[in-house]
């Protein structure tokens, strides 16, 4: 039995091939912006409408524990919120592909393996870049601002880590079912999951066994962190998890890109064959 090994040139042009061929499905995806500007749009514009909607229908009879201002408290949140939400539009864009036709003509050309998927994480990121950018701009016109600029630019690192991780849960899932009914169904159950957390209630005013679930919640411990750093109030009480929120806001999207990044490498190679 041989083993072949590559020379380092040789390792460094298939780098730089699977770089430009990534590069190339993220510049397709982008482009799709100026022929259906509508759609980015409203994923850009349904995040700021949820701010707006929380903040002035019901923020005036929502208190913070430990003081503050609601305001302060529910932009991390809605920030946080729009990172999962951002898993819908992720797993769209794959079903979409799949159902046209166009995942199977990627499988035909000669392209690096990795370039599909890592073009689908290029372009959601910059997506989720610049819908991270319109929210915050939206929470600076309705009066939250955040304490220093080093501080908020790791809280949006933050953002963006978390984002990577429910970026790979959609591609999987765009890849396993293939169906577009099930993005709806998908997209219902994300609901819940995003209210089960801090965003915009503290832990502290839930039930015990409910709190506890809500802290252990990825999505809870990334709001928790960014609070923290933009100088925000967080709420008061909470248990482990609250108390080392910046850790786990690092460790929860780890530990999702390291599972369903694998899984959705193993479900592209599995089409392929």
């Amino acid at each position: 039995m041989t083993t072949t090994v590559l020379d380092p040139e040789s390792r460094v042009e298939r780098v730089r091939w699977a770089v430009a061929d990534a590069l190339a499905v993220a510049g397709r995806d982008v482009a799709h912006w100026r022929r259906q500007p509508g759609a980015l749009l409203v994923g850009l514009l349904f995040p700021v409408l949820m701010l707006v909607m929380f903040l002035y229908l019901l923020g005036g009879g929502m208190e913070v524990p430990g003081g503050g201002s609601y305001r302060d408290f529910l932009v991390p949140g809605i920030l946080g919120l729009a990172v999962v939400f951002g898993l819908e539009s992720t797993m769209t864009a794959v079903v979409t592909d799949a159902g046209r036709g166009i995942t199977d003509r990627f499988r035909a050309l000669p392209m690096a393996p990795s370039a599909v998927v890592a073009g689908r994480c290029l372009a959601d990121l910059a997506s989720s870049t610049v819908g991270l950018a319109v929210l915050a701009l939206a929470g600076v016109l309705v009066g939250w601002r955040p304490d220093e600029a080093g501080p908020a630019v790791a809280a949006f690192g933050l953002l963006l880590l978390l984002r990577i991780g429910f970026l790979w849960i959609g591609i999987w899932l765009g890849l396993l079912v293939r169906d577009p009914a099930s993005v709806a169904a998908v997209q219902i159950l994300v609901w819940p999951f995003a209210f089960l957390s801090n965003a915009f209630v503290a832990t502290s005013t839930m039930p015990g066994w409910l709190a506890t679930a809500a802290e252990w919640n990825p999505l809870a411990a990334t709001v928790t962190a960014v609070r923290e750093l933009f100088g925000d109030p967080v709420g008061t009480g909470g248990g482990w998890a609250t108390e080392h929120a910046t850790l786990l806001a690092v460790v929860w999207p780890v530990v999702l890109t390291a599972v369903f990044a694998t899984l959705a490498v193993r479900r592209w190679q599995a089409l392929s064959r």
